[in-house]
């Protein structure tokens, strides 16, 4: 079949060529991204009277038909077409006669693929950007329901300080405001029109790239014509972000998977988000967090294999950058499906508020408490943390608690230690006197919420 492009070639491509070069396979799903570029393309074209208005007439008539027959399963592309972009055009001058071969007018496939994903990717990071923000809304609503759960703190995965389990769940809360800011921030370096930068260098044809901005809804348009076809920077960026996120939902579901473990025993994760075992009766898996927490890995195998693309790649277009669109579409899949499985699951997840209780009442997590408390009568904090060191290991030998302790007993290591010391070392004192901006006492942690509620949540 003879190419769009094949006026200078004197053989056809090889069979095993276009097999292998081809990325109809996954840029298939660029095809409305395409079409919506394309129209906005021609309209600039007619407006400039580069293009007659029955020609414009006939290739938007053209490739709405052709919007019409995907939409309806009815369109059959053509491997042989080699991409998405060729499909169309060869489908459009079918259509439209000669003047569907004037749609290429004053562009590249270079500017035209880099515009389609351009728009691919900021549709797409809206939708990521609504996942975030109903993941957020589930943490804020479990938090309301747990303001007065404590549980252990960890440092080290080591029982350090009782908290809040509503101040745990909000600190997930802040990484996703971040990520939510981290796409807000990629979505405006998308937001550049590349069209118009034809194969590198421009075009000597009257066209305007502000109209074709203001048409497709872009803030800006590229400034430099080589940099905007040779430019992948912001597909990096996003599987950077879409990184982080997975990272946060991977710290997630690592806690989740421990919690809900017999050593814990802090949740029950639902049944109908678990699996069984194949041999053991008795096993209820927690194959959700654990999917989520091993697909982070695709996530950044895609980034490394993006920088990877384009480290070494001289300006301007290469097809090295074909290779862009399978890591940016996995990213896209993985990211979206891990956040919307895992917020569909945590509002049914049981919490052993009791489990969480007991597990302050051991390890001494208030031993910081003891050694404040020294501070506040007067003590030198270096001097504070030895005293309350050794009455710890006091404990430990006598196999008490500290709270469990005589005044008699505790005064024995310092004689600043008198009965209203027992106002401070409850899990309960020490969570609510916690009362430092960002703390976790039940005041900080309410009005944090009340914050967020009366903000929409953002």
């Amino acid at each position: 079949m003879k190419k769009l492009w094949g006026g200078r070639f004197g053989e056809e491509t090889e069979k095993a060529v276009e097999s292998f070069t081809s990325s109809l396979p996954f840029d298939v799903r660029l095809w409305r991204y395409d079409i919506e570029g394309s129209m906005a393309h021609v309209a600039m074209l007619g407006k400039q009277k580069i293009l007659s208005a029955n020609e414009v007439r006939k290739i938007l008539k053209g490739l709405k038909e052709i919007r019409e027959e995907i939409e309806n399963g009815k369109f059959r592309f053509m491997p042989e077409y080699e991409d998405v972009h060729m499909n169309i055009e060869s489908a459009l001058i079918k259509k439209a006669g000669p003047a569907g071969g004037k749609l290429h007018t004053a562009r590249s496939r270079n500017d035209q693929v880099a515009l389609d994903l351009r728009l691919f990717l900021r549709d797409e990071i809206k939708s990521v950007i609504k996942l975030i923000k109903w993941l957020q809304r589930v943490l804020v609503s479990l938090a309301g329901k747990h303001i007065r759960t404590i549980m252990p703190g960890y440092t080290h995965l080591q029982k350090a300080q009782p908290v809040l389990l509503s101040h745990h769940l909000l600190a997930y809360y802040d990484m996703l405001e971040r990520d939510r800011q981290r796409l807000e921030a990629c979505l405006t370096r998308i937001n550049v029109l590349p069209l118009g930068s034809a194969a590198l260098a421009g075009t000597t044809l009257p066209i305007d790239r502000k109209h074709v901005a203001r048409l497709l809804k872009f803030p800006s348009v590229s400034e430099n014509s080589i940099d905007a076809v040779s430019d992948r920077d912001f597909v990096i960026e996003f599987i950077s972000a879409a990184g982080i996120i997975m990272v946060h939902l991977s710290r997630l579901s690592e806690e989740l998977v421990l919690w809900s473990s017999d050593e814990f025993s802090f949740i029950e994760l639902p049944d109908a988000f678990t699996t069984g075992s194949s041999i053991m009766p008795q096993k209820k898996n927690p194959d959700v967090p654990e999917l989520v927490r091993g697909k982070s890995g695709r996530v950044f195998g895609n980034l490394m294999a993006m920088l990877t693309v384009m480290k070494g790649l001289p300006l301007s277009y290469n097809r090295d950058m074909q290779e862009d669109k399978e890591p940016l579409f996995d990213t896209v899949d993985t990211v979206k499906s891990c956040l919307h499985i895992i917020t569909l699951m945590l509002p049914k997840i049981k919490f052993n508020k009791k489990a969480m209780k007991e597990g302050t009442g051991r390890a001494y997590l208030t031993a910081t408490d003891v050694a404040e408390y020294l501070v506040r009568k007067g003590m030198p904090f270096r001097e504070a943390h030895k005293v309350t060191g050794m009455m710890v290991k006091h404990c430990i030998g006598q196999k008490k608690k500290i709270e469990s302790l005589e005044p008699s007993e505790m005064k024995r290591f310092s004689k600043m230690i008198g009965e209203d010391i027992f106002h401070f070392i409850t899990a309960e004192a020490s969570v609510e006197n916690k009362k430092s901006f960002g703390g976790t006492s039940g005041k900080n942690v309410s009005a944090r919420l009340r914050s967020l509620k009366k903000g929409g949540e953002k």
